[in-house]
């Protein structure tokens, strides 16, 4: 039976050496797509990655085992690239404030049981549209959506990490959703999304 992250990081206090870097192994893909949605560039997301796992590492005794593994991880990963944005150029954010699980509704004629060929390669197309038109999207669209969706996040999961009001991450979800459908049903107009 494979041993959960809170049981894992207690290992890791106790003095055993392969209990970390079987955290590593289970969060590093999932901490570098958070950092990559974050910073769009993939050098930049590998150093935030590094740079997480070491906070997290130096920080493990802090570690709360009742709370969230998942969501103490992405917030350390947050404050990394916010650290990098910082370092590489003046910080400069739109404020973007902007529920509901209609995703999993506009979504749901592209998920398929069976995994034949040619089931196979639409639902891959299919990704790469929605993978683009999430592209599309403002940033804090983009990462509520993500985080929701790609993460498995709940909303005050999303809360936490970013630091923001469950209420502001709801909103913006509701509205992401609504871009990510006029971009993806090809409705946008010429407008901005913010």
């Amino acid at each position: 039976m494979e041993q959960t992250d809170a049981e894992l990081v207690r290992a890791v206090l106790a003095g055993d050496k392969d209990a970390f870097p079987a955290l590593l192994a289970r969060h590093m893909d999932g901490v570098y797509r958070f950092a990559y949605r974050y910073l769009r560039h993939g050098e930049d997301a590998e150093d935030v990655t590094q740079e997480t796992f070491v906070r997290a590492w130096r920080n493990l005794k802090r570690f709360d085992t009742t709370k969230n593994f998942k969501t103490w991880i992405f917030t350390i990963a947050k404050n990394a690239a916010l650290d990098l944005i910082k370092k590489k150029k003046p910080l400069l954010f739109s404020q973007i404030n902007e529920d509901d699980d209609q995703l999993d509704v506009l979504l749901a004629p592209y998920v398929g049981a069976q995994e034949l060929p040619d089931t196979i390669l639409q639902r891959k197309m299919v990704a790469a549209d929605i993978e683009r038109a999430l592209g599309a999207l403002p940033p804090g669209y983009r990462m509520v959506l993500a985080m929701r969706y790609r993460d498995h996040l709940k909303f005050r999961e999303i809360a936490e990490t970013l630091g923001e009001p469950i209420d502001t991450v709801k909103s913006k979800h509701r509205r992401g959703i609504i871009l990510l459908r006029r971009v993806i049903l090809g409705d946008a107009t010429g407008s901005s999304f913010a």
